[in-house]
């Protein structure tokens, strides 16, 4: 298969579109309770947290500082906006409302800038390669199907349609094709700009966790449950990295 920008972008839509995937567990189980909200919330967060190691790591090994003042950064602007957003009540996001829209506006806000990094990455493996370039879009792929999980979790229990879900988590990832195909094509301009992307996708994430996912988990559920649930999606997802060769 010849790699041009068209083959790159259609490839980086497939990793976006495999982010839907994360809804469909769903289909089977839909328990709005307060107990089942912590869980939620705790699983997400431990999806979000082995995210952000995976993303401090890459960074970090291209440029320390760039990874840092990214983070630094992509913190900061998320608190900002979150308290831009904190009084406007028109906030809508699928079916919820009030606090739920505005948490999970930022959350797929994180996401969506998450998946900008991912994009560049795409597009500048294939600068070193078909090979390479087509395993990184598999494994970003797969990678993508947890983070879905991990937006559809915070949506479903709070009363939105496993569709809407899906079709959130897809939004979130549409970032991927719209920047692999200039990274393609632009390969040394977009590598000196992957660690500071990485960081600041991994400090929003990071500020995401600990300010709105565990506060709230804790309010409806015990230490010790929200510690299991997302110490289990944790491991999970850092599995889930290290079989692919991203960690």
């Amino acid at each position: 298969m010849p790699v041009n920008a068209w083959t790159v972008g259609l490839l980086a839509l497939g990793t976006a579109l495999a982010t839907g995937l994360g809804a469909l567990p769903f289909l089977a189980t839909r328990r709005p309770s307060r107990s089942w909200l912590a869980r939620a919330n705790a699983a997400a967060a431990g999806f979000m947290l082995a995210a952000t190691v995976a993303l401090f790591y890459e960074g970090a090994s291209g440029s320390v500082v760039q990874t840092a003042l990214g983070a630094l950064t992509g913190a900061v602007l998320i608190g900002l906006m979150r308290r831009w957003l904190r009084n406007r009540d028109e906030i809508h996001v699928a079916a919820l409302r009030g606090a739920d829209a505005l948490r999970a506006f930022l959350i797929i806000g994180v996401m969506t800038v998450h998946s900008f990094a991912e994009g560049v990455g795409v597009g500048v493996s294939f600068g070193g390669g078909e090979a390479l370039g087509l395993f990184i879009t598999l494994a970003i792929a797969v990678h993508n199907i947890p983070e879905g999980l991990a937006i559809s979790l915070v949506l479903v229990p709070r009363g939105a349609s496993v569709r809407s879900a899906a079709a959130w988590s897809v939004f979130s990832s549409l970032p991927q094709p719209i920047v692999a195909v200039p990274a393609f094509l632009f390969v040394e301009q977009f590598s000196g700009l992957l660690a500071a992307g990485l960081g600041f996708a991994g400090g929003a994430m990071l500020w995401m966790v600990l300010s709105e996912l565990l506060p709230e988990a804790r309010s409806d559920g015990s230490i010790l449950e929200i510690a299991a649930w997302g110490g289990l999606a944790f491991v999970a997802m850092s599995a889930l990295q290290v079989a692919l060769g991203t960690l």
